[in-house]
């Protein structure tokens, strides 16, 4: 738990550190949009290679959507999650391009090979809400009382024994069972 905790605070920095410095870019910052390229370019880099295997039309695209963000800098204001959105721009881009070539090409659709069975939105949501998951659990452990907390974890999600745990706190066993009850009507509390 404590990982994900890290972790959670990691992606939230990076993601308060992308609305600065957006925001920056917005309000002609330039070096910012190199900040920006810098920080989201592996990002979709990485997606892009789930959806297509044509490596230079990737780079191609990704090329396009930072270039369609420089010069639309000024509606970038509505965008609540500049990572969610330049992954959409993307998988958008690379559809505009595949259906180019497909309508140029000799070969039919049904003659075309599926690149990945993978579905990387699915994926993505996934993620995305385990993100916000782990997030809202933090946030209610935090409620907690130190003691409550590490009582919790420890039985809980490090699955030791009442008896391990009166050890490790140095408490009796019902002083232990009273204080993880509490705890757990507390975040029962809380998380309503």
């Amino acid at each position: 738990m404590e990982n994900n905790y890290l972790s959670n605070n990691a992606i939230i920095s990076t993601d308060v550190e992308t609305s600065e410095i957006l925001t920056a870019f917005i309000e002609g910052d330039k070096t910012a949009f190199s900040k920006l390229y810098n920080m989201h370019v592996n990002l979709l880099y990485n997606y892009g290679c789930k959806l297509t295997s044509d490596v230079e039309l990737l780079k191609d695209c990704i090329q396009e959507v930072f270039i369609k963000i420089y010069n639309k800098r000024t509606e970038l204001t509505t965008i609540a999650n500049f990572k969610s959105y330049i992954i959409i721009s993307l998988k958008n881009k690379l559809c505009d391009e595949s259906r180019k070539r497909v309508n140029l090409s000799d070969i039919s659709v049904d003659e075309l090979d599926v690149v990945s069975s993978y579905n990387v939105e699915t994926d993505y949501i996934s993620n995305e809400k385990e993100m916000l998951d782990n997030a809202f659990v933090t946030r209610i452990l935090d409620r907690l009382s130190p003691r409550q907390r590490k009582a919790i974890i420890l039985y809980y999600i490090e699955e030791r024994k009442y008896d391990e745990i009166c050890v490790i706190m140095d408490m009796n066993y019902q002083s232990v069972r009273n204080l993880i009850h509490r705890g757990i009507s507390k975040l029962r509390t809380c998380a309503a």
